[in-house]
């Protein structure tokens, strides 16, 4: 630095070991050189005037016992690399006892990806739109026809979440979920599980067990009847309010569910038009309704009094809605014509990771 009474070092002042430094870029070209030349001119002259770096030759190391515990092998814990232990980016998913992997209607986290999760301020937000949109456009609870009808959002966000949250275990479980099919082989492009008893569609009726794996369908949880019980309850008391229970329509009749059908369609499921009348003929003399919980994707539902898709009339059952029919609209014909895909609502695919598709929930009794 100029004005500081450092000495400024010069070649020549610097320590004498720099002298024998090796020639600029001798071992890289010389290695370059060797590369090219192959092995057979790899060996060191005696008389060459190269480094002792250069003229180093390699040590040869004593050799090692195949005993020893470097080469000895370390066993292999069959029961813990193929078990407990799995990859992180596994599915996890275990293989029932007929050969397949049992359905699972959530999307688990990959483990080895990241997602960037949306903050609760705008969950909340878009909660909130939901019910204004709701309460602005759309009557909480409609009456389709006599016996019919629907109530719009009834299932709660939280309810929804739970909902899906005990489906998704009781669908991994024995009993879980499986694809129907009828006894010409053909499928149902739907996964379905039973609660309660279990529904046979290739001999259209009721059983304790399934006849192909010999499993037994799950319990009924209570918080599902208790939501059954009072969405009756609030379709009645709407009917009063109207003036027409002593008109043109009946109260719904009281409901103690001991079946229930969950079915999940994906993106491109469907269900054709078709009467529930499998259950017992006085059950299906009162006219005991079916009461019928969505969630997920919106479906297109079809009912109508005949078995024609062209004079059936439409409405959409978006996630949340109950839809009950019994007294004179128990035998109607139902069906679902397709699912609008990507219509669930955010905020329960971020909280619930329901996959693409619609969970339904039918309720009977037998």
């Amino acid at each position: 630095m100029a004005g500081g009474g450092d000495e400024i070092r010069t070649p020549a002042t610097f320590p004498q070991r720099q002298k024998s430094r090796l020639p600029r870029g001798s071992v890289h070209e010389k290695s370059l050189e060797h590369q090219k030349k192959g092995p057979s001119s790899s060996s060191p002259s005696v008389n060459s005037n190269k480094s002792p770096l250069q003229m180093a030759t390699p040590v040869a190391q004593p050799q090692k016992p195949l005993d020893s515990p470097l080469h000895m092998p370390k066993p292999v814990q069959l029961s813990e690399s193929l078990g407990s232990r799995s990859s992180p980016c596994s599915s996890g998913s275990v293989v029932s006892d007929s050969g397949a992997a049992p359905f699972d209607i959530c999307i688990r986290d990959d483990k080895c990806s990241i997602k960037l999760k949306r903050s609760l301020l705008e969950l909340n937000r878009e909660k909130r739109r939901e019910r204004e949109q709701l309460s602005k456009e759309v009557a909480p609870l409609q009456h389709l026809r006599p016996g019919m009808v629907l109530l719009k959002k009834f299932l709660k966000h939280d309810d929804q979440v739970d909902i899906i949250r005990r489906c998704q275990r009781l669908g991994l479980s024995s009993g879980g979920f499986y694809t129907p099919g009828y006894r010409d082989g053909a499928k149902l492009s739907l996964q379905m599980m039973c609660l309660g008893k279990n529904w046979d569609p290739s001999s259209r009726s009721y059983g304790d067990k399934r006849p192909f794996d010999g499993a037994q369908p799950p319990s009924i949880p209570e918080v599902f009847r208790k939501i059954v019980k009072d969405a009756i309850q609030a379709s009645n008391e709407f009917l009063k309010q109207k003036g027409r229970a002593a008109s043109d329509v009946d109260e719904l009749p009281p409901l103690s569910p001991d079946i229930c059908l969950v079915n999940f369609y994906t993106s491109g499921g469907k269900l054709g038009l078709h009467q529930d009348k499998d259950e017992t003929k006085p059950s299906l003399h009162k006219g005991l309704p079916v009461v019928s919980f969505s969630l997920g994707d919106t479906a297109e539902f079809l009912y109508g009094d005949v078995n024609d898709v062209d004079k059936a009339s439409k409405v959409d059952l978006e996630s949340g809605d109950v839809l009950i029919f019994g007294g004179k609209s128990r035998l109607i014909f139902h069906g679902v014509s397709r699912i609008k895909p990507k219509t669930a609502p955010n905020w329960l695919t971020d909280e619930a990771k329901l996959r693409p598709g619609r969970l339904n929930l039918t309720f009977r009794q037998y």
